[in-house]
């Protein structure tokens, strides 16, 4: 069991895509500042907002097993499909479910307040734009780059 989690532990691949992704919800405190002048630390655990982190790494661990195992190797296609699929779904469908709850939450407001007022409100920020997924996927590009 040891030797499973210290070759865990030291698989440089997932060593890059776990830094890809803290490095991009750093930049998610960073930016948020700049923006409103306040450190938001409930950032570094939010999905949403710039860059996207789900892109940085998968782009990361797809670019860092393409430069180890080489990019015509099997698991770097298989690599390549997944990180394909999070940055469709971070731009698609968990965006336009993020609209959703934004409708959903006016449309309540709207035509129920003041009688009503809901336990919660639903998250609206849970997608990216796609200008967030492709930053994400230079930074894990680029993260692999150098740790690689």
């Amino acid at each position: 069991m040891k030797q499973v989690i210290y070759e865990i532990v030291t698989n440089k691949a997932l060593q890059v895509g776990f830094v890809s992704w803290f490095v991009a919800q750093c930049l998610k405190i960073i930016i948020t500042f700049f923006m409103t002048h306040q450190i938001d630390f409930k950032k570094f655990i939010s999905s949403g907002g710039m860059p996207s982190s789900h892109s940085a790494f998968a782009c990361g661990l797809s670019t860092a097993v393409g430069l180890i195992d080489g990019f015509s190797s099997t698991s770097f296609a298989i690599s390549l499909t997944f990180t394909l699929i999070v940055m469709y779904d971070a731009a698609g469908v968990r965006r336009e479910a993020g609209k959703q709850a934004q409708t959903l939450n006016e449309l309540i407001e709207m035509y129920f307040s003041p009688h009503y007022k809901p336990q919660y409100k639903l998250k609206e920020l849970i997608g990216h734009k796609p200008t967030e997924v492709f930053v994400g996927a230079l930074l894990g590009i680029l993260i692999a780059t150098i740790m690689i």
